[in-house]
């Protein structure tokens, strides 16, 4: 007979401990800082920050998206931003370009300077997140990965880079979306400060 309560147990502890390596890490505050001040900086210039992922990463990349677009904690003006990968494009490159450009080729189109990329991925090595990172050197705008594992490709690729502990894709996911929350928060806090006096 299945034990549920040892799963959920353990599932809350490994999830308790990819989170506390996160925190301990002494390079985590360091890139979380530079990442927040590359995202207001941004917004102070009137760019538009894109997201882009796959699967879940994408699920991801559209929640951060929609929060700054529509609303995190308090009422504010809409930030713009934009999760890459609508599917009649998606569709539609892939059918004719190939999986590989759906990010890059849309990115091309619509980023201009003083915009900014965030890509999201447990392994780093997605082939059209690598494209849209190396378009959006081409444009010039910034990139920022939210990566797993050993970061993969897209760590070398991007200007900053931040990585998330953990063997499997749910518990790196797991603190993407902390990353992601907090990232709103910050730009909330920092853009609207009469919200929270």
């Amino acid at each position: 007979m299945t034990n549920y309560k040892s799963i959920w147990q353990n599932t809350f502890t490994e999830a308790q401990q990819a989170l506390q390596s996160f925190m301990d890490s002494p390079v985590t505050y360091q890139q979380l800082e530079k990442i927040s001040e590359e995202i207001v900086t941004t917004y102070r210039r009137g760019g538009t920050v894109f997201s882009c992922g796959n699967g879940g990463s994408h699920c991801d990349a559209m929640h951060f998206a929609e929060e700054l677009t529509g609303r995190y904690r308090k009422d504010r003006a809409p930030l713009g931003a934009l999760a890459l990968g609508d599917p009649s494009h998606v569709t539609c490159v892939s059918n004719d370009y190939g999986f590989e450009h759906i990010f890059a080729r849309q990115l091309k189109g619509l980023a201009r300077p003083n915009d900014l990329l965030l890509v999201i991925s447990t392994s780093g090595n997605s082939k059209n997140q690598i494209r849209a990172v190396e378009t959006a050197k081409t444009i010039p705008i910034k990139t920022i990965a939210l990566l797993g594992k050993t970061g993969g490709a897209l760590r070398e690729i991007s200007d900053y880079s931040v990585i998330a502990p953990g063997a499997n894709s749910d518990r790196i996911q797991e603190i993407h979306i902390k990353i992601v929350h907090t990232l709103v928060e910050i730009v909330e806090r920092t853009m609207f400060p009469e919200n929270y006096a």
